[in-house]
C-alpha cells in the first residue's frame, strides 16, 4: 500500500486493504512518501522501500503524489495496481481506478473503472450488537461549504436536548467554536480531533444508533452510513449549487439514507437507511474474484 500521509487517502486505501483482508487472509505493507519532496524522490523511496518488502500479490495507492510509484512498482513486481482515485494519468496505465460516482458523468462506464457511492473508509461491518451510541460529528468551511455557527449551535441544542451524545470536530472546524459549544451546550460531552486517534471514529460508530453530520463532511456522512446508523443531514450554507458531489448529497437524501435536519424538526426522529452502504466491503469482493487473490 503507498500512501501520500494525507489522512482521507490513508483512510481510502486502509479500509479497502482490511476489506480485502477479511476475505482474502493477507498481510498488508505500508509505504509512505509523507515526508519525501519530488517525482524523482518519490519513485527512489517507493522502490527501495518495496524492495525490502515480500513480494506483493496486489499494490493499492491514493493521493497524486503516488500515481508515478504506483505504475513503476506495479510493473517492477508484476502486481496488479488499484488506485483509490480518479486518476491525473491515463487510466490505462493502471489496473483498476476505484472511484466516487460523483467524479464522473452518470452513465461513465470503463473495464478498469469500478464506481462508488462515497469515499471508502475503515468502518468495519455492523455487528449484531445492540447500538445505544449517539454520536455528531462536525466539520467546518471548504471549497463548496460556508460556516454559521450560531444556526448550528440553535440546531444542535434542540437535537441534543434529551439522551446522552458525544462529539468530535475536525481539522477544518473554525477556531473558537469548540469553545462556544462548551459555553452554550455544556451537556453535550466534546472530543476534539486533536486528542483522538485513527481508531476512535470508527469504533465509535460502529456502536452508534444515531448520528449527526454537517453537511460540508461528505466523507464522514460515508462513514455514518457505512456503520448502519440512522444518519442525520446538519445543514450549512452552500456555496455552489449543482456540484456533483451535492448532487450525490441529494441522492442519499431522496433515497431515503439521511434525513435533513429541517425534516426531523417536522417529525422529530432520524429513519433507518433502506441499506448499510458497505461500499469497502463490496470492492474488496470484486478484487478479489477479478484478480484471484482468494485461496
Amino acid at each position: 500500500m503507498v500512501g501520500d500521509g494525507k489522512p482521507g487517502h490513508e483512510n481510502q486505501s486502509l479500509g479497502l486493504a482490511e476489506a480485502i483482508a477479511r476475505i482474502a487472509p493477507c498481510e498488508v505493507h505500508r509505504i509512505s512518501l509523507a515526508e519525501v519532496r519530488g517525482r524523482i524522490a518519490h519513485i527512489r523511496s517507493a522502490v527501495q522501500a518495496g524492495l525490502a518488502l515480500p513480494s506483493p500479490d496486489l499494490i493499492l495507492a491514493a493521493g497524486h503524489a503516488t500515481h508515478v510509484p504506483l505504475v513503476l512498482l506495479s510493473r517492477k513486481f508484476k502486481a496488479p495496481s488499484i488506485l483509490l482515485m480518479r486518476p491525473s494519468l491515463p487510466m490505462q496505465l493502471f489496473d483498476l481506478c476505484v472511484t466516487p460516482e460523483h467524479d464522473f458523468k452518470t452513465g461513465y462506464q470503463r473495464k478498469k473503472l469500478l464506481l462508488t457511492r462515497g469515499a471508502l473508509n475503515r468502518v468495519p461491518p455492523p455487528s449484531d450488537a445492540i447500538r445505544s451510541g449517539r454520536m455528531i460529528l462536525i466539520g467546518g468551511p471548504s471549497k463548496l461549504h460556508g460556516w454559521d455557527g450560531e444556526a448550528l449551535l440553535t440546531a444542535l441544542g434542540k437535537i441534543t436536548a434529551s439522551g446522552s451524545w458525544q462529539l468530535t470536530d475536525s481539522r477544518r472546524t473554525p477556531a473558537g467554536f469548540t469553545a462556544e459549544m462548551r459555553q452554550h451546550l455544556p451537556h453535550l460531552e466534546i472530543f476534539p480531533h486533536e486528542e483522538t486517534g485513527p481508531h476512535w471514529l470508527p469504533s465509535k460508530l460502529a456502536a452508534a444508533e444515531e448520528v449527526w453530520v454537517t453537511e460540508d463532511s461528505v466523507s464522514m456522512v460515508y462513514e455514518s452510513l457505512s456503520s448502519g446508523a440512522k444518519v442525520g443531514l446538519l445543514a450549512v450554507p452552500r456555496l455552489k449549487s449543482g456540484t456533483r458531489v451535492l448532487k450525490g448529497i441529494e441522492k442519499l437524501i431522496d433515497g431515503g439514507f439521511i434525513t435533513r435536519f429541517a425534516d426531523w424538526e417536522k417529525s422529530p426522529q432520524l429513519a433507518a437507511p433502506p441499506e448499510t452502504l458497505r461500499e469497502a466491503d463490496r470492492c474488496a469482493a470484486v478484487i478479489v474474484e477479478r484478480f484471484g487473490l482468494a485461496g
